[in-house]
């Protein structure tokens, strides 16, 4: 019997981890179209908002008055997608404390990884952070709160602290956690290659999220999705870009503009920096993933159609494999990534008529956590 699934479309709602980019075409505008498409399809969002940017604009807007309508634009959108059904959520970007602002750029000097700032700055910027949203948006709902949380650049692991912070703010659950990915930049470094659990819902150790606590905690982790592609579909991708080159022939190729690409998304913010030898780029690129899989986030603006049909595939051969009923599962995305909508929008149709996935905000999500609804976790049953 194939499981309910409990599917969670979770937006990081952000500009870049540098602090620049355009505030209308990396976050107002593709927010507003992505809302139009769940709207379309009776889908309700999530949308965790980078609040330390927010909190920064308002602190310089006195002396800097072309960063209050971006601002005031900001708290607009965000309350605007509330009101329309959608969930806000709390995502931090700690880069952004003590920035400064000059000849019109932004400076971010602060370490990318809120575990390494100390434990009173880390519930600072996430007690800012919490009653920005709070503040924001229970005049309209005087039941809001912040109950679930993403730390930027997926850093949750492993510290002593961070997660009684959270606890401390009355979160009730983290999705941080991406099973096998591992960071090694500039910015950030994480190894998240081993964890005890990247799937189900679990009690995570109080100081290594990485790990399952042997008893049950104040807080619940929620790994964020993540699949390996097939061999199958990875060949069927190759032969057709084989396809293509042949096509092309002698031809000028086309820009990196031409073919949709967007040098400057995401995920290349946190490459690694290290140079790497020919013949190792040629096995990582070439040989190894048809050893063991492609390994994707489960990235919705990062993947075409094709990927995703890939990605619910493997949820549903995974929920099958736990033998639960019901299943809970976070999709990310980053709307300033998204360069076509097409893609979305008709994953957005299928799972929307799907018997078996059920979609629910991150608030949602949470109160069936803590009702009991789903099993979580811990060393004694794994």
């Amino acid at each position: 019997m194939q499981p309910t699934i409990y599917l969670a479309f979770v937006d990081d709602w952000e500009l870049r981890g540098n602090g620049s980019g355009d505030q209308e075409s990396l976050q107002f505008r593709p927010m507003r179209e992505l809302v139009r498409i769940f709207n379309r399809y009776g889908i309700r969002g999530s949308f965790n908002a980078e609040v330390m940017q927010q909190l920064t604009f308002r602190k310089f807007q006195a002396q800097h008055l072309e960063l209050r309508k971006p601002a005031d634009d900001w708290d607009a959108n965000v309350r605007e997608t509330y009101r329309q059904g959608h969930d806000i959520q709390l995502h931090i970007h700690p880069q952004w404390r003590e920035a400064a602002y000059e000849d019109g750029q932004w400076r971010l000097t602060a370490d990318w990884n809120i575990l390494n700032h100390p434990a009173e700055a880390a519930l600072e910027m996430l007690t800012a952070g919490r009653d920005y949203l709070e503040g924001l948006l229970r005049p309209a709902d005087q039941t809001y709160r912040c109950i679930s949380f993403r730390s930027g650049g997926w850093c949750i692991a492993p510290s002593k602290h961070i997660l009684g912070l959270l606890v401390r703010l009355g979160i009730v659950f983290d999705m941080s956690i991406v099973g096998g990915m591992r960071l090694s930049s500039k910015n950030v470094q994480l190894d998240y290659s081993d964890c005890e659990e990247d799937f189900l819902p679990y009690y995570p150790n109080m100081e290594d999220a990485r790990r399952v606590s042997d008893k049950v905690e104040e807080i619940i982790c929620v790994p964020t999705n993540e699949f390996f592609e097939s061999r199958l579909h990875l060949l069927r991708k190759h032969i057709s870009k084989a396809r293509q080159k042949v096509r092309k022939g002698s031809r000028p190729s086309e820009s990196a503009k031409d073919q949709g690409a967007n040098p400057q998304n995401y995920y290349s913010e946190w490459a690694e920096t290290a140079a790497q030898p020919r013949f190792k780029l040629i096995f990582k690129n070439v040989i190894s993933p048809y050893l063991t899989g492609v390994h994707f986030i489960s990235d919705i603006a990062q993947l075409d159609y094709s990927l995703m049909s890939e990605m619910l595939r493997s949820i549903r051969r995974r929920a099958r494999a736990s033998k639960l009923g019901e299943v809970p599962i976070i999709l990310e995305n980053h709307t300033k990534d998204i360069s076509d909508f097409a893609h979305i929008e008709r994953f957005v149709a299928e799972v929307s008529k799907a018997s078996d996935i059920k979609c629910v905000t991150l608030s949602e999500l949470a109160r069936e956590l803590k009702n009991g609804r789903f099993q979580i976790k811990t060393a004694a049953h794994k």
